[in-house]
């Protein structure tokens, strides 16, 4: 792989304006697509083999012209202070805005408060139902803004009047928090490379990268059924591995000119051996993404290889335009004159394994200095650092997983406050109702059979209220709505659905017939239940897949197992750091969390991918150094203080520009955006600088040169991957490579 990843850089180096040109002709490309394409249609959520998705296929099938998932809207009225709801005004002001919103032309039904009895006891608030016939994802622009029309003119009464619900617009987030972690990325880049060409290269080909891959994302929206959440998740991986990659090789290059080498050859051997550390990182990354197919959630699958396609473009861009720019920054990119007295140090053959550690350390960084510092104590440093990613994971145990109702939406959305209006007057249930399906068509007596199920469910724990059932027109199925006591996403919820499944369904198949609950609230239990039972075969696809690589990688058993139970160490810290914020309440108010509860149910998978592959950028990368420096003859603890002086300022500087751009997304209105950009912001800082460059050398120095042992036999049946540059010892040395033909400098 170094080889032929020589000859592409230097391929790019020498044609370096064609490279160039052929990427911006795939972005005008991709801008141009993006700009012609249609409008993303509907997006839907199809949650295979749930309960919840059997009953809306139920609905569809046994109502005509009811859509089980069509969108839906509460509009509550609030009286001003020292009124009823019930005056005259108000209640003429009321029923003319339920008029207003039954002449919509994708309205279905509306319910008038005063009709269904919607009015809460102290008769101080009231709330319609709106439902449409299609799908919020299909609902129109014209239906969302006649809606706020209708709340806004309702509102001049004197009124409170709020709107909630799927067919509500949801507030644009703001893109300032993530301009920041751009902003420190560059003073990152910057202070890591001391230049500002050397820091600009980085980030250009990080969005030149990103910016093809939302664009193909937005192109193909309409078509895939792509939510927004696909191109932010896209933007968030690529631009943090996008930098990261660029950076790698950028710091490689400027060390392989400090050897003094032309610079043709030095962007060869800088993809040769940095650019490979990319394509292996990059691998793993796509990996994980790829992988969360395995849960079978078609909305999870497309995210994750829409993200990973965003990744292999970050790697391409890497391998290609960035030894391009490279040599048309000509001479502005240097290596800074420290680096030149290193690179001469080291220009001695044996010099530092003659001395030992001492010599190692006579050319000294901060790298070098703090392994040298794990190197002495390695036991002590692996109790504290353990102990303390242990006391990090507490809270993980008691994860609670769920997805965000409207109360986790921030207190300046209607959304939010037409939850807490119902909460307040109606009670917290009334924004999660439940519907019962109860289907009775093989028995005897239909009605009778609903008539004992609603009985049933009117006793059971944590149940309100049960609405009347409503059948259909054959009189087989029929419909119950069930308000729970509790909070859409609470725990309590949730135990009161599979209660309604146990029993309910027990006192229906008495009779031949099925019951099942649906709605969004128990949609939502299906997804998180769903998620909890895929994440370990999904963390043993990843980690097992991995592995395999590493081994091939690194040539060794040792290494690959320290770099799992590494990971293991990070995802769990990590969590515990989210569930103390975003569950118990921790600092919660410093990141926007306005009502703490349950941890959004994707994000322990997403966790487990996207922390994989990232860490696997650091471990290839830190130890790929050390690896190297251990075959050219240093001896194991030399070649750990060696590897962290080469890579310990890189390493440090990338960790710092992903926490920087994940941490950007931490501003997002979107509950989903915001933790896991909390989350990853967490991961990444566990893993680089606690497990990665704390852990590992101490690791690595207690089991010496065990750590590099490989059984022959496996030895002989694996393919040789080689990412340290063993086959570009071989290559002439720099000025006989310069006077070949064709090269340039």
């Amino acid at each position: 792989m170094a080889a032929l990843l020589y000859r592409l850089g230097r391929l790019a180096f020498r044609h370096r304006y064609l490279v160039v040109l052929l990427w911006i002709s795939l972005l005008t490309l991709g801008g141009v697509a993006a700009a012609q394409a249609p409008a993303s249609g509907p997006t839907t959520f199809a949650m295979p083999g749930t309960e919840s998705q059997r009953a809306y296929d139920l609905i569809d099938e046994r109502f005509e012209g009811q859509k089980a998932d069509g969108a839906t809207a509460r509009v509550v009225f609030k009286a001003p202070e020292g009124h009823r709801i019930t005056e005259p005004a108000l209640r003429e002001a009321i029923g003319t805005a339920v008029e207003a919103l039954a002449s919509g032309a994708e309205v279905a039904q509306v319910t008038d408060p005063f009709k269904t009895k919607a009015v809460s006891g102290n008769q101080a608030a009231a709330y319609a139902q709106v439902s449409y016939e299609v799908s919020a994802a299909e609902l129109s622009e014209a239906s969302r803004d006649e809606l706020g029309d209708v709340v806004a003119e309702a509102s001049r009464s004197g009124m409170t009047v709020e709107a909630g619900g799927a067919a509500q617009k949801g507030g644009k987030g703001s893109h300032a928090a993530e301009a920041i972690g751009l902003a420190v990325a560059a003073v990152v880049l910057l202070l890591t490379l001391g230049s500002l060409i050397a820091a600009g290269l980085p980030l250009v080909t990080a969005l030149i990268g990103v910016a093809i891959g939302v664009c193909s994302i937005t192109a193909l929206a309409s078509t895939l059924e792509l939510d927004s959440t696909t191109s932010v998740l896209a933007m968030m991986l690529g631009l943090a591995v996008g930098i990261d990659y660029a950076l790698f090789i950028v710091s490689r290059y400027r060390s392989e000119l400090a050897e003094g080498r032309r610079r043709d050859d030095a962007a060869g051997r800088a993809l040769g051996t940095a650019g490979s550390t990319v394509v292996f990182a990059g691998l793993t990354v796509v990996i994980a993404l790829a992988g969360l197919a395995v849960v079978n959630i078609p909305l999870l699958t497309k995210m994750g290889v829409a993200a990973a396609g965003t990744v292999v473009l970050a790697v391409l861009v890497a391998l290609t335009l960035v030894p391009a720019l490279l040599g048309i920054a000509g001479r502005r990119i240097k290596a800074p004159r420290a680096r030149h007295k290193a690179a001469r140090a080291e220009g001695v053959e044996g010099v530092e394994a003659a001395q030992g550690t001492e010599g190692v350390e006579a050319v000294r960084n901060m790298g070098s200095r703090w392994a040298a510092f794990v190197i002495r104590r390695p036991v002590s440093v692996l109790v504290v650092g353990v102990v303390a990613l242990c006391a990090l994971a507490v809270p993980a145990a008691s994860l609670q997983l769920g997805l965000p109702d409207e109360g986790s939406q921030p207190e300046s959305t209607t959304q939010r406050r037409a939850y807490d209006l119902i909460s307040e007057n109606f009670g917290p249930g009334f924004n999660g109702p439940l519907l019962a399906v109860a289907d009775a068509k093989d028995s005897e007596n239909p009605e009778r059979a609903v008539s004992e199920v609603a009985a049933v469910l009117k006793g059971i724990d944590g149940v309100s209220t049960v609405g009347p059932p409503r059948f259909n027109e054959a009189g087989d199925t029929a419909m119950i709505t069930v308000i729970p006591e509790s909070r859409p996403g609470s725990a309590e919820t949730e135990a009161v659905v599979h209660a309604i499944r146990d029993e309910g369904g027990d006192v229906m198949g008495e009779d031949g017939g099925r019951l099942m609950v649906s709605g969004s609230t128990a949609m939502n239990i299906d997804v998180s239940q769903k998620l909890n039972d895929a994440l370990l075969p999904y963390l043993a696809l990843v980690v097992g897949l991995a592995f395999l690589l590493l081994i091939m990688v690194f040539r060794s058993l040792a290494v690959p197992l320290k770099a799992a139970l590494g990971f293991l160490f990070s995802v769990a810290a990590s969590l515990g750091a989210v569930v103390a914020v975003f569950q118990w309440g921790w600092l919660s108010s410093l990141i926007g969390v306005t009502d703490p509860g349950p941890v959004m149910s994707m994000m322990p998978i997403f966790m487990v991918g996207i922390v994989f592959g990232l860490a696997m950028d650091y471990e290839v990368f830190l130890v790929t150094r050390i690896r190297e420096a251990y075959i050219g003859g240093h001896t194991a603890r030399e070649a750990i203080v060696t590897g962290f002086r080469h890579s310990a300022r890189v390493v440090t500087a990338a960790a710092l520009i992903m926490i920087a751009v994940f941490a950007g997304f931490i501003g997002s209105d979107e509950q989903m955006v915001k933790t896991i950009g909390f989350g990853l912001a967490a991961a990444v800082f566990i893993d680089a600088f606690v497990v990665r460059m704390t852990l590992v050398p101490a690791v690595l120095a207690l089991m010496g040169d065990k750590a590099w042992w490989l059984p022959l036999r496996l030895e002989a049946v694996l393919p040789r991957v080689d990412i340290e540059g063993d086959d570009l010892r071989a290559e002439d040395e720099p000025d006989e490579v310069a006077a070949l033909p064709g090269a340039r400098s």
